[in-house]
């Protein structure tokens, strides 16, 4: 295992649950570094949409370990491609300030061929800022995705639901886990960085209470 310091993983419940947008309102909020080390799909790169939303992007979005052309599972792709993803050989961007992880897919999502993003996690030693939503059935998923982590000791440092959002599904959730929730981003529009910014400024206290024992800041 190699411990990568002063970082954390933006792990999501599941695929396009949003952490993208997350990613960039907690790279706005904490003023760090920002790096999707996998990437599937080179149309729409997650690494370009955070670099538009946040000020100064050019300078604190870094570029993937792997970016893979077809837009699919990760593993999936790879195999496609006749690419080898051997996250333990990644280099992690150096940076001044905390750097953001945004992983690919949901919390059990292949990233190779034997493999899964709690895995990648795990192995690089990383706190976890778990994204969830409030739809149907979203209580389950986030309770599943939390024991996975915990099975892996991985320590999650926060909560934050994105889009929809269940003032019930929250309550029962934070008290079945006590994970601590650091706060919503809702559905942004339009998306840009003013609406960023501001969803930032919004979660900026409870985002440096919450993290500042795992970071740097």
């Amino acid at each position: 295992m190699s411990k990568v310091n002063n970082a954390f993983a933006v792990v999501g419940i599941h695929t396009g649950i949003g952490k993208t947008v997350v990613s960039a309102v907690l790279t706005q909020a904490l003023d760090a570094h920002y790096w999707k080390p996998i990437q599937a799909g080179l149309e729409e790169r997650d690494a370009d949409t955070v670099r538009k939303l946040i000020a100064g992007g050019d300078k604190r979005v870094h570029p993937e370990a792997v970016a893979l052309k077809m837009p699919a599972s990760p593993h999936t792709a790879a195999s496609a491609e006749g690419v080898v993803i051997d996250y333990p050989s990644f280099i992690t961007p150096s940076a001044p300030r905390p750097l953001i992880i945004e992983t690919a897919g949901g919390v059990m999502s292949p990233v190779s061929d034997d493999a899964t993003v709690a895995d990648m996690v795990a192995w690089w030693q990383l706190p976890v800022v778990l994204v969830a939503s409030g739809y149907l059935g979203s209580i389950s998923h986030t309770l599943t995705a939390i024991e996975v982590l915990r099975g892996r000791n991985i320590h999650i440092a926060g909560l934050i639901f994105s889009g929809e959002y269940d003032s019930s599904a929250a309550s029962f959730i934070d008290r079945y886990t006590s994970v601590p929730v650091i706060g919503r981003v809702p559905l942004l529009m339009p998306l840009n960085q003013v609406s960023v910014a501001a969803a930032a400024a919004d979660i900026k206290g409870n985002a440096w209470s919450t993290l500042s024992g795992i970071l740097d800041l």
